[in-house]
């Protein structure tokens, strides 16, 4: 009997465990419900966030190394253009039309070397004129020589004859007086023979200026006349007279000018040691040095001129090709050599602004602004070098607005549409 009652204890349905099971469920619903309360609130974050970061240009700050043109051994980086010191537009002395031109673009030329001719028919004709003048002149010298001759033999015959009382004194008079006044003749008929002569000489002269001749050796670099054409050393109205045949250019007086900043040319010197590249050929790197630093500033563009001398000729360097330039380091100077090659960092110029009087670059770090400054060094073309504050790699804003500060949320733009320096 206790046996079966036992066993219907054990078949009874315990009523005591309900409560805590349904407690249990009640429970993980509400952390299902914390779970994705959470996940809407971040999402939410998330996509408001995006939407109100300021969209920016960024760039990467790059590594460089060696000693090319932006090597670091350099001090000042600037561009400039090849220019002759010595270059003429040549001309003829006097008016006249040209009828024979000798010369064409890209030829080599001597000193004396005629180049062109113009028409001699008036030259040639006041030539002649000035001959016969001079011939003139001399004929009228012999004229008078013969009549000084006969004034004198008749003075010495009108002597004797006074000395024996044959003639009046008045007889000697006249005749002494003729003799003088022959002597003043011949005189100024020698005088007229010079004077004919120098005309001679400036006719020779006017002949001669209808011939142009190049005045030193070079390479004709123009040539702005024509036969047939009319030129003069004086421009004439309405444009239809030529002022020049051509241009000639000292090829061995080509050197190199560029402005340099002024916040930066107490960093040249004289005969301080320059590397030059021509953008024709950019990997020939050409010898130079600084002739002179021009002592006057450009205010218009806060720039000094500087001159540099190129110590390597070719005949692949011409006048006003575009030239970038490395002022070296006074170690590099010193010994003729480069330095071993070193790190240098580079950073846009569009990257830089000031603020508080600092040099400073925005960093993107993890979608947010972070405000760096910096100290800089030498311009590479559009870049600056950053000795400090900053690493390979990091991305910084260019063009920053004013309003991004720490901690401001950027998203960065198109990564085709970032610049690197």
């Amino acid at each position: 009997m206790n046996d079966s009652a036992d066993l219907l204890k054990e078949l009874r349905i315990d009523r005591t465990a309900q409560p805590a099971r349904h407690g249990e469920a009640r429970l993980w619903t509400w952390i299902a419900a914390v779970v994705a309360t959470v996940a809407v609130v971040a999402a939410a974050l998330w996509w408001f966030g995006a939407r109100g970061a300021v969209e920016v240009r960024t760039a990467s700050v790059q590594s460089i190394t060696g000693n090319g043109a932006n090597a670091p051994n350099s001090v000042l980086d600037a561009t400039g253009y090849v220019t002759a010191r010595r270059q003429a537009t040549v001309s003829a002395k006097i008016t006249g039309k040209v009828s024979e031109l000798l010369i064409e673009e890209g030829q080599r030329v001597e000193e004396g070397q005629v180049l062109a001719r113009l028409e001699p028919i008036d030259a040639e004709a006041q030539r002649k004129l000035s001959q016969s003048q001079l011939a003139a002149a001399r004929s009228e010298v012999s004229r008078a020589q013969v009549q000084l001759a006969l004034a004198e033999k008749t003075v010495r015959r009108q002597r004797e004859m006074r000395s024996r009382n044959l003639v009046a004194q008045a007889q000697l008079d006249q005749a002494e007086s003729e003799r003088d006044g022959l002597r003043v003749a011949v005189s100024s008929a020698v005088r007229n023979v010079q004077v004919a002569a120098d005309s001679l000489v400036l006719s020779d002269i006017g002949l001669d200026n209808t011939v142009v001749r190049a005045p030193f050796a070079g390479v004709i670099v123009a040539k702005a006349a024509q036969e047939g054409e009319i030129v003069s050393p004086i421009s004439g109205g309405g444009g239809f007279t030529r002022t020049g045949i051509g241009t000639l250019v000292d090829m061995d007086s080509l050197e190199v000018q560029v402005d340099v900043n002024e916040a930066y040319i107490g960093r040249v010197m004289p005969k301080m040691r320059v590397e030059a590249e021509l953008n024709a050929y950019p990997e020939w790197k050409i010898p130079a040095e600084v002739i002179a630093i021009v002592p006057t500033a450009d205010r218009s563009k806060a720039t000094v001129k500087v001159r540099i001398a190129l110590l390597e000729k070719d005949p692949r360097i011409v006048p006003e090709m575009g030239v970038k330039v490395s002022f070296l380091e006074p170690a590099v100077q010193a010994t003729g050599t480069a330095a071993a090659p070193k790190e240098s960092l580079l950073v846009p110029e569009a990257a830089v602004i000031e603020r508080d009087g600092e040099d400073m670059v925005l960093v993107v770090s993890d979608g947010r602004i972070a405000t760096r400054k910096v100290s800089l060094g030498r311009t590479v073309g559009d870049a600056r070098e950053v000795r400090s504050g900053l690493r390979a790699g990091d991305e910084v804003v260019l063009e920053p607005a004013e309003e991004l500060k720490d901690g401001a949320r950027v998203r960065q733009a198109d990564a085709d549409a970032n610049d690197t320096p």
